[in-house]
């Protein structure tokens, strides 16, 4: 079976799906679909150090899914929606084979219904 990737780099998408897997990243990611925010905006719900949150915040921006830029004293974190978007692509892919996995089996097992019955 291939190895599907939607990306160049084969950890690309390993990398997203990293920075999903831990709560407070993909609170802060739901947070920035909403517009771009400050470091300090999106630490505030948090009950962690800063130091903490901002290692959470390198995850996002390792791994696409979040840039950010500094204007005077003020780092503004934004969402980069493509890199969800490879993920998405990644997960139907993985939904139509095990789709037709699944067909497949219910038509053998409908087949040794129907032999049986005879």
């Amino acid at each position: 079976m291939p190895n599907y990737q939607s990306s160049e780099n084969p950890k690309d998408l390993d990398n997203v799906f990293q920075a999903l897997a831990d709560p407070t990243r993909r609170a802060v990611l739901a947070r920035l679909t909403e517009g771009p925010a400050s470091v300090s905006d999106l630490a505030k719900p948090f009950e962690m150090a800063l130091p903490s949150f901002l290692q959470h915040l390198k995850v996002l921006e390792e791994s696409g899914l979040v840039t950010s830029k500094k204007e005077g004293r003020v780092r503004t974190c934004e969402a980069q929606l493509t890199r969800l978007t490879e993920a998405e692509e990644w997960i139907a892919h993985q939904r139509a084979v095990w789709e037709g996995r699944l067909d497949r089996l219910d038509a053998y097992l409908q087949s040794l219904q129907s032999t049986d019955k005879e």
